[in-house]
């Protein structure tokens, strides 16, 4: 449940400051006639990624045994690669999300009504597709039911949901630059799971070798069924008995990207974005309107 709060949360937030910065900018500028076609861009990305994930677990569920393994697999390694280059992302660009946001919401204005909707469609449903996939990798991989991983994502959203709230009328601060920092680095060992996972599907479709070379089995100490086995299967993708290719795979993961996701940030020589600070250090972003004016 942990790993897929953390999804819900990570993913969550970042959809929440887009919705908050866009309606900042309408409300400031004097645009609230546009702010329908916005939230209308929201429901329907909201919509789309619902039914995604709805067809992803429910699609699947007539295939063979080798099929549901192979497409698991497949998709798991996609899931990876999409939530590797989102914090990667995240972190280079939080600097100057507002000005680049403010831009295409321009562009939007001039445009009309539709654009405004594609604009809100296409900056939350990203986030939204992206979270269905990788949700659903993780779920497979830690073997839990449905019911827990789901209300582990609807929690970690709703509390995305308060805390965008919060930054939109000024009564939240917090530093987003470290938040994001922790949280993708979370995101990354969880990522490494369901990694190693995907590829222990592709070796049960037959589509890899070595299934049945394992790497070790501790089984007899961490036994699967327990409430330790089980809280590291669903916070980590643990498994006690890893072939070896899973467990190379994990590495050559988990340590390069790691490294490479925490090494310092080269800053650009330009001059910077006035107007990201607010973004990334969790204040309001500029055209919020106070309380008071709410």
């Amino acid at each position: 449940m942990f790993a897929n709060y953390l999804i819900g949360l990570r993913e969550g937030l970042e959809a929440s400051l887009v919705v908050c910065i866009l309606v900042a900018y309408l409300v400031k500028t004097g645009r609230r006639d546009a702010l329908l076609p916005v939230w209308i861009g929201v429901g329907i990305a909201c919509a789309i990624s619902l039914a995604f994930g709805g067809l992803l677990e429910f699609g699947s569920r007539d295939l063979t045994f080798e099929a549901k393994e192979m497409l698991g697999g497949s998709l798991s390694i996609l899931a990876v690669g999409l939530v590797t280059w989102m914090v990667f992302w995240m972190r280079r660009t939080a600097r100057h999300l507002r000005r680049e946001l403010h831009g295409k919401l321009d562009a939007a204005l001039q445009m009309g009504t539709g654009a405004l909707v594609a604009t809100a469609l296409l900056a939350v449903g990203r986030e939204g597709l992206e979270t269905a996939l990788f949700v659903w990798a993780s779920v497979r991989a830690s073997g839990e039911g449905t019911s827990t991983p789901l209300a582990g994502v609807l929690l970690g959203l709703a509390t995305a949901v308060v805390l965008g709230y919060l930054f939109y009328r000024g009564a939240l601060k917090i530093n987003l630059a470290k938040f994001f920092t922790w949280t993708g680095g979370m995101l990354v060992v969880v990522a490494a799971g369901v990694l190693a996972y995907g590829v222990h599907d592709l070796q049960e479709a037959d589509v890899l070798a070595g299934l049945e070379n394992k790497a070790f089995d501790i089984s007899g100490a961490i036994p699967p069924d327990s409430w330790y086995g089980t809280l590291l299967k669903g916070a980590f993708n643990f498994q006690p008995d890893p072939t070896v290719l899973q467990v190379a795979v994990w590495l050559l993961y988990l340590v390069p990207t790691m490294f490479f996701f925490l090494a310092p940030q080269r800053r650009s020589s330009g001059t910077p974005d006035a107007g990201a600070a607010p973004a990334v250090r969790g204040t309001v972003p500029a055209g919020a309107p106070s309380p008071k004016e709410g």
